[in-house]
């Protein structure tokens, strides 16, 4: 099987977590310390993917000046495209509810496109890292894919909730987190063919932005709504997130 279809596959398999992260929440009533409990561990999940399968992939291939111009640029390119959709009705599409001042807009309001575009946003930069981890022969980073599925079910399951609660219809939720899914495979598989080839200042560059565009998102959209109800336990709920993920690095290294 070509190495671009394989590509496409793991991306789709990591934006599936979304759908089963929205099945969840849709199908069952989750007490609301729980949703916030598995965002925190989501959370440190991807943070420890951005420490050691991102950024220090991205400094053994380009160096300190590749991986830092990539880091920061990524940061800000996503910060001002989430300022974008933010205004435009997308701001709390992390968040499952809890708190009527943080709570998504209500379906008459008409943001459905704006929450469509941000969790586009947020789940392509980690794609297209799956799909450039299997450029030159490589495997599959099964860490990254892991990473990106454990702290995807989160995403979707507070999401879902948030959703559900403003009126959306069981339509309109699984469309948005297929219609992810399925672009998730999509960039993964254009990651790779885009990739191909490239020299390694180049794929140093790729790592880093999706590192610094991942880590900005964690901060915007996931850690408030860990936040949100497990409060001084938040920390220490992130932190065995990271500690799974790290494990899952050291053993697949």
């Amino acid at each position: 099987m070509p190495l671009f279809i394989q590509a496409g596959l793991w991306g789709l398999l990591g934006g599936s977590a979304l759908i089963l992260g929205a099945l969840v929440a849709y199908t069952l009533s989750l007490p609301q310390r729980l949703i916030a409990a598995v965002m925190a561990i989501g959370s440190g999940v991807l943070i420890s993917a951005v420490a050691f399968e991102l950024m220090d992939e991205a400094y053994r291939q380009g160096g300190f000046d590749s991986s830092a111009t990539g880091f920061i640029g990524g940061a800000v390119i996503y910060t001002i495209a989430n300022v974008v959709i933010s205004r435009r009705g997308a701001r709390h599409r992390k968040r499952s509810g809890s708190n009527p001042g943080e709570s998504q807009q209500n379906s008459s309001e008409g943001s459905g496109l704006a929450i469509a575009v941000g969790a586009l946003l947020d789940g392509i930069p980690e794609s297209v890292v799956i799909g450039a981890s299997l450029l030159g022969g490589n495997s599959v980073s099964l860490v990254t894919v892991a990473a990106v599925f454990l702290s995807n079910v989160p995403e979707g399951l507070s999401s879902a909730a948030g959703m559900r609660k403003a009126g959306r219809s069981a339509t309109y939720i699984f469309a948005i987190w297929g219609g992810i899914a399925v672009a998730s495979g999509l960039a993964a598989l254009v990651g790779n063919l885009a990739l191909a080839g490239a020299d390694p200042d180049t794929l140093a560059l790729t790592n880093a932005v999706a590192a610094g565009a991942i880590l900005a998102m964690i901060v915007d959209t996931m850690i408030p709504e860990a936040f949100e109800d497990t409060h001084e336990y938040a920390g220490l709920i992130t932190v065995l997130g990271f500690l799974a993920a790290f494990a899952l690095s050291k053993l697949g290294g």
